[in-house]
């Protein structure tokens, strides 16, 4: 049975060490620190609940929305007060159903303005990336994650299902204790390659699952001016090519700077992306608004077969 939840601050899971205001009706933009002084007046966004990710290795979850928890009827106006760092709420309605257990809802991440072909919108964490020629942003009903994929896809060779030749998605990294780049994207290879090529969110081995691998690629990596760290395999599966998966890990530019989580997994052969194209979504990671590395509205050439 749900009810609602009254206004207040509540810790933050996408963002750890950090708590943000729920107006009563609906999430706010507004965090601080626990207990302490927020973190200044953003512009209010509307943000939605979500539960994490089992993970099948070591505590990792994966800040990601596939089930909204919250329905809101009519959205609050969030103002601040002065001389006060609680944000006050007003609305014509405050009629909502709030989760029962609203101690820690995650803020759900979003892949952007629909009207732009170019660019993938992670408001979570404060980032775009560049959408390649042939890709486009895609709705990932399952797990809810940033996703970008071919726009072609193809009978899967294992199971039943269609597939895709590559995919993007981003994601942040909570419930760990795992501090450096290094650390996460060591941690999270296995489970990126296994969600990729041997098992779907559901169980279906769309290519008879993966039978080996071996790592192609790893070290440290700029993104976005911030250090982060890769691994890249190549997997062998039991039915078709095979491919390569790659987990990219560095700091996210807002809230806590918690570790933001890119997964690649591109299929090998002649009809899947060039390997370099990785490195080139890489280099194009950028602020929300534009960025040195193209930013918003950027368009990269088409994959090279």
């Amino acid at each position: 049975m749900s009810m609602t939840t009254p206004p207040g601050w509540y810790p933050d899971p996408g963002v750890p060490g950090t708590e943000r205001w729920w107006d009563g009706t609906a999430w706010t933009g507004h965090t601080r620190a626990p207990g302490g002084q927020a973190f200044g007046p953003p512009e209010p966004v509307t943000v939605v609940a979500a539960p994490v990710v089992r993970r099948r290795g070591p505590l990792l979850a994966i800040g990601a929305t596939a089930v909204v928890l919250v329905a809101a009827i009519a959205v609050g106006v969030v103002v601040l007060g002065k001389g006060d760092d609680t944000p006050h709420t007003t609305s014509a309605s405050k009629s909502a159903t709030a989760p029962v257990a609203a101690n820690s809802p995650s803020p759900n991440p979003s892949s952007g303005p629909p009207g732009d072909p170019h660019t993938l919108v992670d408001q979570l964490n404060g980032i775009t990336l560049p959408i390649p020629d042939g890709w486009e942003k895609t709705d990932d009903a399952v797990t809810g994650l940033v996703t970008m994929a071919t726009k072609d896809t193809y009978n899967c060779p294992g199971d039943s299902g269609f597939c895709h030749h590559g995919k993007v998605t981003t994601s942040t990294a909570t419930m760990t204790d795992l501090k450096t780049a290094e650390a996460v994207a060591k941690n999270d290879i296995t489970d990126a390659a296994n969600d990729a090529y041997d098992h779907d969110p559901v169980g279906a081995r769309l290519y008879n699952g993966i039978t080996s691998h071996r790592e192609v690629k790893s070290g440290s990596v700029v993104v976005d001016g911030r250090t982060g760290y890769l691994v890249r395999w190549e997997v062998k599966t039991g039915a078709g090519p095979g491919g390569y998966v790659e987990s990219l890990a560095f700091p996210s530019t807002v809230g806590s700077e918690a570790m933001v989580i890119a997964r690649f997994a591109f299929d090998a052969g002649k009809d899947g992306p060039p390997l370099a194209l990785m490195d080139t979504v890489t280099q194009g990671i950028a602020p929300i608004g534009g960025g040195r590395n193209g930013g918003v509205g950027s368009s990269l050439p088409p994959p090279s077969l």
